[in-house]
């Protein structure tokens, strides 16, 4: 117990291996997919904006896949940039790039502020109207964060000769945002467009969204540059900023870039897992967590049986209740994994009563055992084999499932039914057959439980806990809860 107890207590308070079975949130996997064709004999490379410190999402792992093609990374004006790129290509390629993301709580750090903030180029009759905008908005702005908006405002409307100017006939988001960044530049206001998309919903080609950043002095807030509203929607992953998410690119005829996204879960054991690393602990490495993952839901199992066996060490030496054996409610409460539980109980009740009435007929013929046991496991398959078929003509699927249950443990528990039935009377027997029913579905509702899987799996030393604890009802000899009652008449 001291061994298990303090294992349990390390992993869990030092490593931060998670006790709950739901301690998990929610990750997304984001994919941009970059298609285009090579041209004939001339080098290949291209540029791509990738997600660093996005606001409101950590970064839990990313993949370039680019057979063939060289790639180097590098940060930019706080972009950062994948450069693919190829000594000669031919036809059609493509060229991947995954990163899982997860929410996560923004820095309240103030953010750096770009060092210069330089006007755009532009022409002469534009500049006239952006001067002239600067001076209205201003009049009619209180801070950084208000004249962003007015900003915005006066972009969107409509009918005006001068924001046509600016916008050259395009008013969409991006447009927008890009007019407006220059409006504030002029100011001697940071600001920038941010690219991005929503994860709200699992879906290919996501549409890529635009929104204006500004710098505050401290922080960078975001705009919607159609509304005008501050603030960044829940669930938007910042891709790039200042430029769109595919630079500047050689050799590429027909480029085209899609993103893609779905969601799946980033579980707590992962930051455990770094955890440990980072101290040299191999507490994770050797865990269960190494295993192939069919062998991992087998030991899911697994490990749930001995806690299944001391619910059966408690209900006989402590509670008093009589059964049929100790592994036979434990393999019963298996198949009822499978079963599920109503189904199974009619299912065992049906095949052990229709095998006990074929084990008194075979009575009659004084057989010996072993001829007697290899005739009740005949007549239990040919049962269980006729069930199944009635069940699915008449549109029963349940009853398909009784194939699930141990045949021998079936066969042995009619045997060991029969003889409690001749030797000790129905009254018995039957006490013993509804203390075996009640401890395998006792034992069934603690061994599916989701918590206690997961308990077992993430801390397996938990089981010389139970180990110690069998030990030492194993040298219980006192009485039994039953029998309270049946000496009480020696109670004092």
């Amino acid at each position: 117990m001291t061994v298990g107890g303090g294992l349990f207590l390390y992993k869990w308070l030092a490593l931060g291996v998670p006790l709950r079975a739901d301690n998990a949130i929610q990750a997304w996997t984001v994919e941009a997919r970059i298609r285009f064709t090579a041209q004939p004999d001339k080098p290949i490379k291209v540029r791509l904006a990738v997600p660093l410190r996005p606001p409101g999402f950590g970064l839990l792992d990313e993949t370039f896949v680019s057979s063939g093609y060289g790639l180097s990374t590098a940060v930019r004006d706080g972009d950062r940039e994948a450069l693919w790129s190829l000594r000669r290509g031919r036809g059609q390629q493509e060229l991947y790039y995954q990163a899982v993301v997860y929410p996560a709580r923004e820095s309240t750090r103030p953010a750096s502020r770009p060092q210069r903030v330089e006007p755009p180029q532009f022409s002469d009759a534009q500049a006239v109207v952006v001067a002239g905008l600067v001076g209205q908005i201003r009049a009619h702005s209180a801070d950084i964060a208000t004249f962003t908006a007015q900003t915005l405002i006066r972009l969107a409307a409509r009918d005006n000769s001068d924001i046509n100017l600016l916008l050259a006939g395009d008013s969409s988001a991006e447009r927008r945002a890009v007019v407006a960044a220059g409006i504030l530049a002029t100011a001697g206001i940071a600001a920038r467009p941010e690219y991005g998309f929503l994860l709200h919903k699992e879906g290919q080609r996501l549409p890529l969204l635009t929104r204006l950043e500004v710098h505050d002095g401290e922080h960078w807030l975001s705009f919607d540059p159609l509304t005008g509203l501050p603030g960044r929607p829940d669930g938007f992953l910042v891709w790039s900023r200042g430029a769109p998410p595919l630079r500047d690119s050689d050799g590429v005829r027909h480029l085209r870039l899609e993103f893609s996204a779905t969601e799946n879960t980033y579980e707590a054991l992962t930051a455990a897992r770094q955890r440990a690393a980072e101290r040299g602990s191999r507490a994770l490495q050797f865990s269960l967590l190494s295993l192939p993952v069919q062998m991992q839901m087998v030991y899911r199992v697994v490990l749930t049986m001995p806690l299944g066996a001391l619910i059966i060490v408690l209900l006989r030496n402590v509670v008093g209740i009589k059964a049929f054996g100790t592994f036979a409610p434990i393999l019963i409460a298996l198949a009822f994994r499978e079963t599920r539980l109503l189904n199974g109980l009619l299912l065992f009740v049906g095949i052990v009563a229709m095998g006990l009435a074929a084990r008194f007929y075979l009575e009659r013929l004084k057989l010996l055992l072993v001829p007697r046991l290899a005739s009740v496991l005949t007549v239990v398959v040919l049962m269980m084999a006729a069930l199944s078929v009635l069940t699915y003509q008449l549109g029963i699927g349940a009853g398909l499932s009784v194939a699930l249950f141990p045949m021998v443990i079936l066969t042995m528990t009619i045997e060991r039914m029969s003889v409690g039935w001749e030797e000790a009377g129905p009254s018995e027997a039957l006490q013993q057959a509804a203390g075996s029913l009640f401890a395998a579905v006792l034992a069934y509702l603690v061994m599916t439980n989701r918590q206690v899987q997961h308990l077992l799996f993430m801390f397996p030393e938990l089981l010389l806990i139970v180990l110690a604890m069998t030990l030492a009802l194993g040298r219980y000899t006192g009485y039994r809860l039953t029998e309270l009652r049946r000496f009480r008449a020696f109670a004092p």
